[in-house]
Parts: C-alpha cells; sequence; structure tokens
C-alpha cells in the first residue's frame, strides 16, 4: 500500500528536541494546509460539527527501528518495553497518531480551506496522511487502564521560571504554549540530574534554560538567524 500525503501541518516546532511527547499536553497551535487535490471544501464538509481530530501522520525525521523493543524516554531511557506497548516514535512503520482540538476553519484564496488546531505535537512541516473525527462515545475510556503511564501522570510537570521581560520576546498567542511546553520537561532523563545549559527553538526563537533536577530556569530567548 502506498500512502498519500493530504496535508502537512504548519508548528512552531522547528527541531525535535522539545516536541510534546503526546497531543494535548501544549497549547500550540497548527495549521493544516491541503495538497492541490485536496483542497477542494467537500472534503470537509461537515467537520465543523466536531471538537476535536483524529491526525495519521509522518514521523519525518526518524531513525529506522532496530529489534522489537524501545527504550521509553519517561522511563529514564534504561527500561525496555515492546515496541507495540508503548508509544515511542521508532516503529516498523514511521505513522504517527495525534487527537487534535479543532479550532477554526480558514477559508483562504491561495491554500483553499485551512484547519487551525490546538495541542499538537508535530515537528513543522511534517505530512498528514488522513483525518477522521473524534467520536466522544466510541473514543472516550475514562475507566481504561494507562500502562506505565499510570504511575507517572501526577510526575509529568516541572517547575519553571520563566521571567516576564524574556516570555515578553515571544507574540502574546504563544507565550502560554512556551511555557507548558517546559512544563513538560523535554530533557532526557538521564539529563535530570545535571546541571546544565539547555537551548529549545520554538517558533523563531531559542529558549536558553539551566536543569537541575525538578526546576527549569530560563535564562535568555533568542532570536534565531534566518
Amino acid at each position: 500500500m502506498e500512502l498519500k500525503e493530504i496535508a502537512h501541518i504548519n508548528t512552531g516546532f522547528t527541531q525535535k528536541f522539545g516536541i510534546p511527547r503526546q497531543s494535548g499536553l501544549v497549547s500550540e497551535i497548527g495549521r493544516i494546509v491541503f495538497t492541490p487535490e485536496y483542497r477542494n471544501p467537500t472534503f470537509i464538509e461537515g467537520i465543523t460539527d466536531y471538537d476535536y481530530l483524529w491526525l495519521l501522520w509522518g514521523f519525518s525525521k526518524n531513525k529506522p527501528l532496530e529489534g522489537g523493543t524501545v527504550r521509553p524516554p519517561r522511563l529514564g531511557g534504561e527500561k525496555h518495553m515492546g515496541v507495540f506497548a508503548t508509544r515511542a516514535p521508532f516503529r516498523p512503520n514511521n505513522i504517527g497518531l495525534s487527537s487534535v482540538k479543532l479550532l477554526e476553519v480558514q477559508e483562504t484564496l491561495e491554500q483553499g480551506p485551512v484547519l487551525i488546531v490546538s495541542g499538537v505535537d508535530m515537528l513543522d512541516g511534517t505530512p498528514i496522511y488522513d483525518i477522521k473525527p473524534y467520536i466522544p462515545y466510541a473514543d472516550a475510556h475514562p475507566e481504561a487502564r494507562g500502562g506505565f503511564t499510570d504511575s507517572l501522570s501526577k510526575e509529568a510537570q516541572v517547575q519553571v521560571e520563566f521571567p516576564e521581560h524574556l516570555l515578553e520576546k515571544f507574540p502574546l498567542e504563544v507565550r502560554n504554549a512556551a511555557v507548558e511546553l517546559l512544563q513538560q520537561d523535554p530533557r532526557a532523563a538521564y539529563d535530570r540530574k545535571k546541571e546544565r545549559e539547555f537551548r529549545l527553538a520554538f517558533h523563531d526563537y531559542d529558549i536558553v534554560f539551566i536543569g537541575k533536577d525538578n526546576k527549569l530556569v530560563v535564562t535568555d530567548v533568542l532570536k534565531l538567524k534566518v
């Protein structure tokens, strides 16, 4: 079977480091732009009746899977688990699945209808292969067990110190997402005991921060060179 790219998504994530590990954790906005073949409004007729969408997309910068196990970052990167028992990005087929909130449909002259969504966890330019509506009665299972993630859910966020004068370098509409991004702790587990400097690219800026244990301190926000 040959997958056909139906769209791509524009986000503020220009590098792999720091991208949320799951969709819905950070209120980053994405623009889904359809390929010319799918810009006819009939393809999305009725889509605004739904609050959330499922996106099937492609990991575009992944290493190939080696063997049947992976090392989930949330388990410290040391414990091996079967690939099909995790959501690790290294998979037999580089296919990702995300649930995003549909905010609006923008009608444009050059790109046709553009879907504006929030809660994205995808690299800028990621190809999208399919879009399906999220259906609450079938897709939501709040009583379900979550495997190893159940024991980690309460530890998901870290303390973030983001000075106001540095946060104000970002446009107002992405400031909350910048803080939320750091609260998810982008560091690898083996780096969390080291007090050193990190850089995280977000939109047109590098967020420079120092991490130690359960706290991240932002020291600078630098404009990225074009």
